[in-house]
This record gives C-alpha cells, structure tokens and sequence, in this order.
C-alpha cells in the first residue's frame, strides 16, 4: 500500500463524516422551521379563541341586561285571544238553551 491510498481513504473518511454531519444539520434545521410555524399556528388559534371567548361573553351579558319586549307582547296578544275564543263558545251554548 502506498501513501497516496492511505491519504485517499482519510479523506474519503472524512468527506463522509462532512456529509452526515451536513445531513445531521439539515435535519436540525428542518425541524426548528416546523417548530417556529407551529408556534406561529398556536397564537394565531389562540388569538383567534380569545376574541371569541371575549364576544360570548359580551353577547351573554348584553342578553341578560336587554328586556326582552316580545315576551310582554306576546303575553297580551293570548290572553286577549283567549279571551274572545271562549265568550263565542259561551254565547252559543247560552243561545242552544
């Protein structure tokens, strides 16, 4: 064997170290890139969840301080209905007699 197969096989070595520690690297890199837009992804849900935690909030208590106005109308309407309904079954069973 001579010196020049020796130095051929170190640096064959040593190319092949470079080259994994390149792959090792990229790796590295790829994952810290889907980390970054994950934490990018979780804020924006977490904005996102915090406003519409705050609308629900301001619709519950705008509808507990409202009055409700259609209830009272309502109320009024059947028990005037009501009402006419039974003087008419009252007057026809006075009129049969």
């Amino acid at each position: 064997m001579n010196r020049f197969d020796a130095m051929s096989k170190e640096a064959m070595s040593r190319l092949e170290d470079l080259m994994n520690s390149s792959r090792v690297n990229d790796l590295l890199h790829k994952r810290e890139q889907e980390e970054k837009k994950k934490n990018c992804i979780l804020w924006i849900l977490a904005i996102v969840g915090a406003v519409a935690a705050v609308a629900g909030i301001a619709y519950t208590v705008y509808r507990f301080f409202t009055p409700d106005y259609l209830e009272d109308f309502e109320d009024d309407f059947d028990d005037d209905f009501d009402d006419d309904f039974f003087e008419d079954d009252q007057s026809d069973e006075s009129s049969e007699k």
